[in-house]
């Protein structure tokens, strides 16, 4: 029945102190364990041919006809080389190749002729050649917009998380920056679209539901009618997402767009805890005039049982999704597991300490 208990408030605040330990990030191919034939395709694709996230950019001359000025061709090259030595790149398709190629065939394959045309004239002839020496359907169209004034360009990458994306499209913009402002554009893909929204969307989801928490205890303290019981349960509220967290934190390392949902997730069941416990405890104190041992005894003899059958059963459940290969289901399930059965813990044990702590009166006025 004491009150003091240093090693509880100790070991919560280590826990969510591993909170930092946590990095934002997302991997998609990696949501699908490797016993599914999906990833075990895609990891095939990726080790031998080449990788299954893209990024692609438009490429705009600024003129019409502008794909075939030798100068704008030479800084399309100088972007296409840069492309190739990074790391996380495994091919470029980009239409110089196709003029150097064209160059180097029209010189009897001289070697010395696999270089961007310097006429624009003769470029543009080349383009000309080519396209109607191409099967019906086999045209450029996919590379080269109709009147031939940008380009695409497309470049396979390595399998990546959406920090790595993100950091990779940051590195590009700043190759523009410094090489070629005027072609500076933004890669566009289903991986850079993914890749924002994951990292905004988990960004969002933490700070929306640590506000609404706050939010919900201060109008506890309108519900509950004491300031000093409804400023309290903030701890138990936001304390037991912070150590689950934190322990994911020690496990794992990563949190991803999954994971950014279980705030929300558990947000009703850890306040539904505390406030079947404290309108209780309050309900002790004001009309039974029990002191506060006593008031926190009655709260266990009338909620005790179905707050533990409650959590027994949600994280049971939660522990059976958390068996699934599908990374967003498995992490999501464990991690919800973890934060309902913490915040029974918290409201058991943390919760009876903190209230015998500041409501030592003997009786509490409404």
């Amino acid at each position: 029945n004491s009150p003091k208990n240093p090693h509880q408030g100790g070991v919560s605040l280590f826990f969510v102190a591993m909170v930092a330990k946590n990095e934002l990030n997302d991997n998609f191919l990696e949501y699908f364990d490797e016993s599914v034939e999906f990833r075990q395709h895609t990891d095939k694709v990726t080790d031998n041919l080449t990788g299954m996230y893209l990024i692609e950019f438009a490429m705009d001359s600024g003129q019409s006809g502008g794909v075939s000025s030798p100068e704008f061709l030479t800084k399309l090259e100088s972007f296409g080389e840069w492309l190739e030595q990074q790391s996380e790149v495994l091919h470029v398709s980009i239409l110089t190749d196709v003029f150097k190629r064209l160059n180097k065939n029209l010189h009897s394959d001289d070697e010395s002729y696999y270089r961007i045309p310097e006429d624009r004239e003769l470029a543009a002839q080349y383009l000309l050649l080519y396209e109607m020496s191409l099967p019906y359907g086999l045209d450029l169209n996919n590379q080269i917009n109709v009147d031939k004034s940008a380009t695409r360009v497309t470049a396979k990458l390595k399998t990546m998380t959406s920090k790595e994306v993100l950091d990779f499209e940051q590195r590009i913009l700043g190759w523009f920056d410094d090489n070629a402002p005027e072609l500076s554009t933004y890669g566009v893909s289903p991986t850079v679209i993914f890749s924002h929204l994951g990292m905004r969307n988990i960004k969002s989801m933490i700070i929306g539901t640590t506000i609404a928490l706050v939010l919900i205890s201060v109008l506890l303290i309108f519900a509950l009618r004491s300031f000093k019981i409804g400023a309290l349960s903030v701890v138990p509220n936001l304390l037991p997402v912070g150590i689950g967290f934190g322990i994911w934190g020690l496990l794992v390392g990563e949190i991803g767009l999954a994971l950014s949902v279980v705030a929300g997730m558990t947000l009703g069941v850890v306040v539904d805890d505390t406030v079947h416990f404290l309108s209780k405890y309050l309900r002790a104190r004001r009309e039974r005039g029990l002191n506060s041992e006593d008031a926190i005894r009655y709260a266990f003899s009338t909620v005790g049982v179905a707050l533990t059958v409650n959590t027994v059963v949600l994280v049971a459940g939660f522990l059976v999704l958390a068996t699934s290969a599908f990374r967003v289901n498995s992490d999501m399930g464990l991690l919800t597991a973890i934060t309902i059965f913490i915040a029974l813990v918290a409201d058991f044990l943390l919760l009876p300490a903190l209230l015998m702590k500041i409501d030592r009166g003997q009786n509490e006025s409404s």
